[in-house]
C-alpha cells in the first residue's frame, strides 16, 4: 500500500540524521537540532519556498517527539478541529503529558479568528506549533503568536541538496526506486537537479515519473537521458510566486539594481519577473518611478524614455513589451544618477506638514478680480522676461522660510545653461 503513495512522499525522511538540507539551522551545532533529538521542542513558524522540506522536518519531529502529534492544514480546518484537538490532549487517560504538537501547514491561511482561538494554548504550552508557510509570517501570521514563537527561514535546497536527494531515492529499495534497473547519467542528475528550482518535490515527481514511463532498453535498463529528463520535467519551476512575497523581494532587487547602475543584474531580475507571470504594466511603471526618484536631474530623458516605454507596453503587450521593458530599464540603470529633486520634495512636505511657514509673498500672489491690487495681490512683481537673459532677482520663498534650501543639485546634474 504504501508503494502506491507519490515518490517524494515515500522518500521523506523518517529521522532527522536523514535530513538533507537545511544545514543552517539543522547542522548538530544549531538549536533547532538539539530541541529535536532532546524532545523539548518549543512552538516554532517554518518559512520557506516550496518543497523546501517543512513538511518534512515537520514528519522527523513527529516521528522523534513522545507528546501526541497532529497535523492540520489551514484550508481544511476550522476552529472545531482546534478545540477537538486540544480536548484530547488534555485528557490524562489518553495523553498524560496534557500537551500535543500540532503541525499546521498553511499557517497563513488561518483567518485571525482561528489564530485567536489557538493563541491560549499555545501561551499555556498545551499545544506546541509547528506552522509551516511559504508567505512571510511576520505579515499573515497574527503577532501574538509569532511573539511566542521562533521563525525559522528555511531556503531553497541547493542543486547539490537535491542531487543528493535524488541518488537516495535511485538506490533506496524499500522506500524508493531501488528495485528498478536504472541507468541515468550525473549529468542528467545535474540537469533534473538545476531545473528543479531547489523544490524537491518536484524533482522526485519528475524522476518518478521518468521511471514509469520508460521502457527498458535491449541491455536491461531504464536509461534516462536528458531527453527523456526533459519531457518530463517540461518547464522550469519559476522562482518565485508573483502574488507572494518572493514577489516584493524580486522587485526591490530589480529596482536597486537599477539604481545601483548594474543592467545585467537588472535585466536578470526582469527576466525572473516575466517568467513567473509578472504585470509588464507594474513593472513599466517601477522603472518610471526609478527613473524620476534615482536618475531625476542628471539625466531627464530617462523619464522620457520611461514613459514612451510606459505607454508603448499599454498598446504593445506581451511578448514583444519585454523588449521595451529590457530597453527602459537599462537606460534608466547606465544612466548617471540624482535625488536632489526627490529629497527637495519631501524635505519641503516635511516643512509644510510640521511648522509655520509664513505666508506667500503679495507680490507673486494671483490678482485675478478687480480691486485686488489696491490689497497689495501681485504689486511689485518683476516678470523676467522684460529684463536680460529673462532673469531676475526678487523673493519667491515666504519670509519665514528665506534662505531654506531645498534643492542641492550635485555633480551629475544635467547642465541646463
Amino acid at each position: 500500500m504504501a508503494n502506491q503513495n507519490p515518490l517524494a512522499y515515500r522518500m521523506a525522511p523518517e529521522t532527522i540524521e536523514e535530513y538533507v538540507g537545511q544545514e543552517h539551522i539543522l547542522s548538530k551545532d544549531k538549536m533547532l537540532y538539539r530541541l529535536i533529538k532532546a524532545d523539548r521542542l518549543s512552538s516554532i513558524i517554518l518559512w520557506g519556498p516550496p518543497g523546501c522540506g517543512k513538511t518534512s522536518l515537520a514528519r522527523v519531529i513527529a516521528k522523534s517527539t513522545k507528546n501526541k502529534f497532529e497535523k492540520l492544514n489551514a484550508v481544511a480546518a476550522g476552529v472545531a478541529d482546534i478545540k477537538r484537538i486540544v480536548d484530547d490532549a488534555k485528557n490524562v487517560f489518553m495523553n498524560p503529558s496534557g500537551r500535543v504538537v500540532l503541525f499546521i501547514d498553511e499557517i497563513h491561511r488561518f483567518n485571525k479568528l482561528q489564530q485567536d482561538a489557538l493563541l491560549p494554548y499555545v501561551e499555556d504550552g498545551t499545544v506546541i506549533l509547528i506552522g509551516a508557510t511559504t508567505e512571510n509570517p511576520y505579515f499573515s501570521v497574527n503577532k501574538a503568536l509569532i511573539s511566542r514563537s521562533t521563525v525559522f527561514m528555511l531556503k531553497p535546497l541547493t542543486e547539490a541538496n537535491v542531487k543528493q536527494i535524488l541518488k537516495n531515492a535511485i538506490t533506496n529499495k524499500e522506500r524508493g526506486l531501488g528495485n528498478y534497473s536504472i541507468k541515468i547519467e550525473e549529468e542528467v542528475l545535474d540537469y533534473i537537479a538545476n531545473l528543479s528550482g531547489g523544490d524537491v518535490r518536484v524533482a522526485l515527481n519528475s524522476l518518478e515519473l521518468a521511471i514509469l514511463t520508460t521502457d527498458m532498453n535491449a541491455d536491461g535498463f531504464i536509461e534516462i537521458t536528458r531527453e527523456v529528463a526533459s519531457e518530463c520535467i517540461q518547464k522550469k519551476v519559476a522562482q518565485f510566486d508573483k502574488d507572494g512575497d518572493s514577489h516584493y523581494d524580486n522587485i526591490s532587487a530589480f529596482i536597486k539594481s537599477m539604481r545601483g547602475g548594474d543592467a545585467d543584474a537588472v535585466l536578470f531580475y526582469l527576466a525572473r519577473a516575466l517568467y513567473a507571470g509578472e504585470d509588464p504594466m507594474f513593472l513599466a511603471r517601477r522603472i518610471a518611478i526609478c527613473a524620476s526618484e534615482d536618475v531625476g536631474m542628471a539625466n531627464s530623458n530617462a523619464l522620457v524614455v520611461a514613459n514612451a516605454a510606459l505607454q508603448a507596453i499599454h498598446q504593445i503587450g506581451m511578448p514583444e513589451a519585454r523588449i521595451l521593458l529590457a530597453h527602459a530599464a537599462t537606460y534608466v540603470a547606465r544612466s548617471p544618477k540624482s535625488n536632489a529633486a526627490y529629497l527637495g520634495v519631501d524635505k519641503a512636505l516635511h516643512d509644510v506638514e510640521n511648522m509655520d511657514t509664513g505666508t506667500i509673498p503679495m507680490h507673486i500672489r494671483n490678482a485675478p478680480a478687480e480691486g485686488m491690487a489696491k490689497e497689495g495681490y501681485g504689486v511689485g512683481y518683476k516678470y523676467p522676461h522684460d529684463f536680460p537673459n529673462h532673469e531676475v532677482e526678487q523673493q519667491y520663498l515666504p519670509d519665514k522660510m528665506l534662505g531654506t534650501k531645498y534643492y542641492v543639485p550635485d555633480e551629475t546634474e544635467e547642465k541646463l545653461k
